[in-house]
């Protein structure tokens, strides 16, 4: 315990170092959670809540009346302030972006399927890309209240606005979200099957299979940031998605494993060179048929796919 405090930079007295942290390690799942919704990075949420632990261990504990409120309310703000800053960047990203993929376990994690259910919605690629056409503030309110719970007037005080105007954003976020989202499938054992025929048709390079898997308006999209090779737009239609991933399938690289994961909460497979992840691919399926395909190349978003 005190070795992670000195990772996190704590410099107080020795006696308070055990309260301090422990109070921030109860929370610190729910920190992660918020700022990696907020900002689709893993590293950029992992700084967030190394900057949130700073804060918190400097703060006046006189002051503080609950840690946890304390604690989402610093998180939120920093996730607000970095993402600000990242949107920018992203303007000159090279190809399509995408979040950057984790390693999830709730399968094993939370029995009862229908809450495993909605924390894979609130954590998937789909949900994640839809967020990045959101206001700063839009997505704070939509994932402090629908991926957490926050009642109106915490989410108000977080924010520094008052609760008329919080729930006016949660209207607006619900909305387009609802409007932009793909309703994909969330039954795993279905999922599981479709992503290994998937895997079986292309790479065994069958066109034939593989289009008898595709919905006829399925997405493709790459994400390798001009870091790795990948396709530079969106590719759409059955035939091209096909056609692309037979084309793929026939510059066999040695070397590679592959190795199913869950990942953000639905089944996937990452191809692996020299036991680092160098590919991940996940699907989204709709009434039995595969409607996208995510394809995540960027060796710098890859750190939150376990190796």
């Amino acid at each position: 315990m005190w070795t992670t405090a000195r990772r996190f930079g704590w410099d107080g007295p020795v006696n308070d170092r055990d309260a301090v942290l422990d109070a921030f390690e109860e929370h610190r799942s729910t920190l992660t959670g918020v700022a990696y919704r907020m900002l689709g990075r893993f590293a950029d949420a992992e700084d967030v809540v190394q900057e949130a632990w700073l804060r918190w261990s400097r703060a006046d504990r006189d002051e503080v009346r609950e840690p946890r409120a304390y604690l989402v309310r610093i998180t939120t703000r920093l996730a607000l302030d970095r993402l600000r800053q990242v949107q920018s960047r992203r303007e000159a990203y090279v190809g399509p972006w995408l979040p950057e993929p984790v390693t999830t376990d709730f399968a094993a994690a939370v029995p009862d399927t229908a809450e495993r259910a909605v924390l894979a919605d609130s954590v998937s690629l789909a949900l994640l890309v839809v967020l990045e056409s959101l206001s700063p503030l839009e997505r704070a309110v939509f994932v402090l209240r629908e991926a957490f719970g926050f009642p109106f007037p915490e989410i108000a005080t977080a924010l520094e606005r008052s609760e008329s105007a919080v729930r006016q954003l949660a209207t607006r976020a619900r909305r387009h979200v609802d409007e932009r989202r793909p309703r994909f499938d969330v039954d795993p054992v279905q999922q599981r099957d479709l992503t290994e025929r998937f895997l079986a048709a292309a790479t065994g390079g069958s066109l034939e299979d593989l289009l008898a898997l595709l919905a006829p308006d399925v997405r493709l999209v790459s994400d390798a940031g001009g870091k790795a090779k990948a396709a530079r737009r969106v590719i759409e239609s059955a035939d091209k998605v096909g056609r692309f991933l037979v084309a793929v399938s026939n510059l066999q690289v040695p070397g590679l494993e592959l190795r199913f994961e869950e990942i953000n909460g639905t089944p996937a497979f990452v191809l692996l060179a020299q036991g680092r992840p160098d590919t991940v691919f996940s699907l989204g399926i709709t009434d039995g048929r595969i409607t996208a395909v995510y394809i995540m190349r960027n060796p710098d978003k890859l750190t939150g796919v376990r190796a």
